[in-house]
């Protein structure tokens, strides 16, 4: 049987990835192929990231002619769990254009695990809800097979009849990740990606996982695939892989895209060594926690292997918000690992999120106090974002009822009530974005005269930003009859 794989994720319709232009392949889904590769059957790879339209599928179709088409979404990748609508119609367009021409139709993907009658009125024969690699290959053996009942392969969902849905169980998540095989990189086409990295940035990363899974309980982080399990691979077997690419691509950068890297200090340590033991000389990302940056050695280790830059989930500078989350850090502790961090010569970037439920301005004060204190050498900002199967979706359910899902990845449309309304989070998001700029560049030691026309324009952005903000919260004190403070303070 001939399989071809796709995924939903395309760049053209997300502008703002567009403008970061930083690109990774789709790791999930190759690797999902390989495994099937491994089991004899043929593949291929529809890659959308540089595609225009999901039209551009039909010739492969027709040159390929594959018995299954699969759209496989990434689950490394922190844009496909957003569930972005943009996305979601390709997709649909993809599994009608397949459907077309007689393929059977497999679906994996965060959105089609939480809205499957969808893609299955669609025209999916199947979808896959958790880890799916297994269930994907079990299905197409029994399609292969001719099996009239699909009932016994877990993780799986399909029509019985007109209107039946069956749900199988969820499988079981892999904890011997070693077992698996690498991911089948030479479907990806790598130029396109090699060629954007090096001319926006100079250099070319690539994505590689070493975990699946966290542990933490953030209640507005969904888990769709692994849930709160996590497993790691052997730091032996990740060196392995890094060789590997670094043969056949020459990268120089990796970004390491586990929900939380090297969560076990040991195997941190024993990563490093090997690292050290290779030396390559490439630079690595991570994303981690804070109240494990505190930790020296586990921090001097992470120095030691290469590791370039964390992006640190701070959220707030609030308590209160930080609480309300689950989130587990402190705000002091985020303090502490911004100073370790730069301490030995590790860039810290921040994760933040505004418009959780209960935030006022005294909390979003705080958090920009924190921004200020601290400066991270990077910032992300987003708004809080409703994900099925989180309790914060639950919370907020009852009012999403005009807008469920972002258009694409820079939307920022907060989808439920809360203090302000979505206008006044995306001048905030501006706001926070130009007078952190603005303020490392009045920081920067420059020549006089240059320092002195920058520091100029830090002034102009920063008066209109504070008047765009205050404007705006009076409208909205005004229209709700409550009493706000509209002034944030800035030093």
């Amino acid at each position: 049987m001939k399989v071809l794989f796709s995924h939903s994720y395309f760049m053209q319709f997300d502008p703002k990835q567009i403008a970061h232009a930083q690109p990774y392949p789709p790791l999930g889904t190759i690797l999902a192929a390989s495994l099937l590769r491994e089991h004899d059957y043929h593949v291929a790879l529809f890659d959308t990231m540089f595609a225009k339209s999901p039209e551009e599928i039909i010739p492969v179709i027709k040159t390929y002619q594959p018995d299954v088409f699969v759209i496989y979404d990434d689950g490394f990748n922190y844009l496909t769990k957003m569930c972005l609508s943009n996305m979601r119609d390709a997709a649909m367009l993809m599994q009608q254009y397949a459907k077309a021409y007689g393929c059977a139709v497999i679906v994996t993907s965060s959105d089609a695990a939480d809205h499957y009658e969808k893609y299955l009125d669609n025209g999916a024969d199947f979808v896959i809800r958790g880890e799916a690699e297994h269930t994907l290959l079990e299905t197409i053996q029994a399609i292969e097979e001719d099996k009239n009942s699909f009932n016994d392969i877990d993780g799986l969902i399909y029509k019985s009849g007109k209107d039946n849905i069956v749900k199988c169980k969820l499988r079981s998540v892999s904890k011997r990740l070693d077992d698996l095989p690498l991911p089948a990189w030479d479907l990806i086409n790598i130029e396109p990606y090699k060629k954007v990295w090096i001319k926006n940035h100079g250099y070319f990363s690539i994505n590689i996982a070493t975990t699946r899974g966290c542990p933490y309980k953030c209640n507005w982080c969904a888990k769709p695939i692994y849930g709160n399990s996590y497993n790691m691979r052997s730091p032996e077997k990740v060196v392995e892989e890094i060789i590997l690419l670094k043969q056949m691509f020459d990268m120089n950068h990796i970004w390491f895209c586990d929900d939380i890297f090297g969560l076990k200090r040991s195997w941190v340590k024993d990563f490093s060594s090997f690292m050290q033991a290779i030396d390559l000389n490439i630079g690595f990302k991570i994303q981690s926690r804070a109240d494990l940056l505190v930790q020296e050695k586990y921090v001097s280790d992470l120095a030691g292997a290469g590791c370039a830059e964390v992006w640190m989930g701070a959220e707030s500078g609030s308590q209160k918000i930080l609480d309300a989350m689950d989130k587990g850090t402190t705000v002091e502790e985020i303090k502490q690992a911004r100073q370790l961090l730069k301490q030995y010569d590790i860039r810290a970037a921040f994760f933040i999120q505004y418009g959780y439920l209960g935030e006022t301005m005294e909390d979003i004060n705080k958090t920009l106090d924190l921004i200020t204190e601290t400066m991270p050498d990077d910032i992300g900002i987003s708004v809080s974002y409703p994900l099925p199967g989180t309790k914060f979706y639950d919370k907020v359910q009852q009012d999403m009822v005009t807008k469920k899902n972002w258009t694409d990845s820079d939307d920022l449309a907060l989808m439920y009530s809360n203090t302000y309304e979505s206008p006044f989070y995306k001048k905030l998001h501006r706001y926070t974005h130009y007078t952190y700029r603005l303020r490392k560049i009045r920081n920067e030691q420059m020549p006089a005269p240059v320092k002195l026309f920058k520091r100029a324009k830090y002034k102009i952005m920063k008066t209109y930003f504070k008047r765009q903000l205050r404007t705006y919260t009076k409208q909205v004190a005004s229209r709700n009859d409550v009493s706000m403070n509209p002034i944030i303070e800035l030093n």
